[in-house]
């Protein structure tokens, strides 16, 4: 099943434009765990889960803004779609692939206990592909080298301000994230306001004007699309790692500079509490194509070393 349906004129916001699909996975598949990568905090003004367990995402597609709901229906084993907007066919093609459809997590092979019982724990668990790279470059770059709420701050309050609103509902408040040309020309006052400093500002505005070339990289081997990622001014390895993750569905991008995964992994593999990349990196050495969804496994089952010490403030750059 995958053909989309459309319902024209049945409620579609802004365009009336309304698709649906229903897509039914060969596999276990937990879609709230798959689709969580992408909501940048509580207040993601992008995402939304509802009281019935739907998850509504509003995207910027080739074909123009979308929103889509997405629920699983576990007793069918299916999936159902409804999207709106202009991109509603294209976010419908894409939904398998958005949902792990390219992802191979049968070539795993667990030399640790403790990813055996991840895999035990995390059978729906897949690594999407959503093929909007600058899309998730722009959160990436803004949740660099700083506290989650920090970062989940500045991409709610620059959505809002330069945002649309979704097509669809209009009582979701879905805001589509800006396409680059709208990034290039925010100015410098309204990322300061958002407590993105300039050096974050620079760098999404840099990959705004090359955005083209970053889409390009889905099409390219994985090596090759992380040198392109991280030729831009300000790009390093984990923003390409966690770029990759999720718009190329990358099961290998480990993030390296994470300032918590490399503790991470140590403590649920071996019971160290502390760890640098490098230790992360040896440990995970086995399981070469699959880091990343190992890490995922480890985190999803619990595997976080006990917490000492106060936790980073939250800066911020409105009042400086």
């Amino acid at each position: 099943m995958g053909v989309a349906k459309s319902l024209l004129g049945c409620g579609g916001g802004q365009t009336g434009r309304v698709l649906e699909r229903t897509w039914r996975p060969p596999w276990p598949l937990d879609v709230a765990r798959v689709l969580g990568v992408h909501r940048r905090g509580h207040g993601d003004p992008a995402y939304r889960v509802a009281g019935d367990g739907a998850v509504w995402r509003a995207s910027t597609t080739p074909d123009g803004p979308v929103s889509v709901r997405i629920v699983s229906r576990p007793r069918g084993g299916e999936v159902h779609a409804t999207a709106y907007g202009p991109g509603a066919a294209w976010q419908l093609d894409a939904l398998p692939e958005l949902l792990g459809a390219a992802d191979d997590p049968g070539s795993l092979v667990p030399v640790h206990p403790q990813v055996t019982d991840g895999v035990r724990r995390l059978p729906g668990l897949r690594v999407g592909r959503s093929r909007r790279v600058f899309e998730s470059l722009v959160p990436a770059v803004l949740e660099q080298k700083v506290v989650g709420l920090e970062a989940f701050r500045a991409w709610r309050l620059l959505l809002r301000r330069f945002g649309e609103p979704a097509p669809g509902p209009h009582e979701l408040r879905l805001v589509v994230p800006p396409p680059p040309e709208v990034w290039m020309k925010v100015p410098s006052w309204e990322w300061h306001r958002a407590g993105a400093e300039a050096v974050r500002a620079r760098t999404v505005i840099g990959a705004a004007r090359v955005a083209a070339r970053l889409e390009e990289t889905l099409e390219l081997p994985a090596e090759e699309a992380d040198r392109r990622l991280r030729s831009l001014p300000g790009v390093g390895v984990w923003t390409s790692a966690e770029v990759r993750q999720r718009a190329h569905g990358d099961a290998d991008a480990v993030s390296v500079g994470d300032y918590h995964i490399p503790s991470m992994v140590a403590w649920s593999l071996v019971g160290e509490r502390k760890a640098d990349d490098a230790r992360m990196l040896e440990l995970l050495a086995p399981y070469a194509g699959h880091r990343h969804r190992v890490a995922m496994l480890l985190m999803g089952s619990g595997g976080t070393p006990p917490r000492r010490g106060p936790r980073n403030p939250v800066r911020d750059y409105r009042r400086i």
